[in-house]
């Protein structure tokens, strides 16, 4: 009788199992995760700050949420995002979804794992010199769940962050051109007290990285010419800027864009007000 398709797979699994050097080559390859995640226990609702339509100045209604689950530093986290689009039909904007600005301080689009690994993976990698397995230990041993393969991934990001310029990327300019002005976002991420700290410029319209510059400090001085660099290679005019409050952040705007408006982030300071709450609630089981 002839074999079916399925005894003839089971078959050759079998074959390929016993085999030694499929064996040893499990052994040698770092291998996928193969259990569920576990179920964030938090939730962070984010609104965007923006309620005007960037191109026509209409209001923007709140249309839907989307939700996005991420592996932080922190422990994985279930954002619930609110977006807002345009409904006048002759804008250029037209029913274009705006995203909360402070989802691109969190995460790059499309990734599961928080900006904060991604810059710890970076510092143990390019100041520390670990090894992937060492990188992949001591983020187990933080609490992270990541598989080996990932830390690799998280490298070649963080690389690609420092070597995002405008200036080589035609692709880039070409989209901000399309658009007519950019609304910067201006974000610093260090994993670690006494570290360098990832300064991340991006566009809140586009979502694109703009300018990513590790820096020993954060002094105005030190930001303002990241400021002028992006604001003279965008080819557009900038709209305005969203960021935190620190002092040296709105002395930073204020040199390198006198003028352009600066909106501070809502969601740090609410973030940060209600953190005493969520640590005083009880954990689930």
């Amino acid at each position: 009788m002839a074999q079916t398709f399925c005894e003839k797979n089971l078959g050759w699994q079998n074959e390929l199992a016993t085999d030694p050097a499929f064996r040893r080559f499990r052994l040698e390859v770092p291998m996928a995760r193969t259990s569920i995640r576990e179920r964030p226990d938090r939730e962070e609702v984010l609104w965007p700050v923006q309620k005007a339509c960037p191109a026509c100045g209409t209001p923007m209604r709140l249309r839907y949420d989307n939700g996005r689950t991420l592996v932080t530093l922190a422990g994985p986290v279930r954002l619930r995002l609110k977006i807002r689009r345009c409904e006048r039909d002759d804008c250029a904007r037209h029913h274009r979804p705006y995203r909360p600005e402070a989802e691109g301080a969190m995460a790059l689009p499309g990734h599961e794992f928080g900006l904060d690994v991604i810059v710890l993976v970076g510092r143990l990698r390019h100041h520390e010199h670990r090894s992937v397995p060492e990188i992949h230990k001591r983020l187990r041993e933080q609490g992270v769940a990541i598989a080996e393969r990932s830390v690799t991934n998280l490298l070649d990001r963080y690389d690609e962050l420092l070597a995002t310029s405008l200036s080589d990327s035609a692709r880039l300019r070409q989209r901000l051109a399309a658009q007519g002005r950019v609304i910067l976002a201006l974000d610093g991420l260090q994993p670690d007290v006494g570290h360098e700290v990832l300064w991340v410029i991006r566009d809140c319209l586009s979502g694109e990285v703009l300018l990513a510059r590790s820096l020993l400090s954060g002094t105005a001085g030190d930001l303002a010419p990241l400021l002028r660099e992006v604001a003279s290679a965008v080819g557009v005019p900038v709209a305005g800027v969203i960021s935190a409050g620190q002092t040296a952040i709105r002395r930073a705007v204020a040199q390198a864009l006198p003028g352009v408006p600066h909106q501070l982030c809502q969601f740090h300071f609410l973030r940060e007000a209600a953190r005493p709450i969520f640590e005083a609630m009880p954990r689930r089981c």
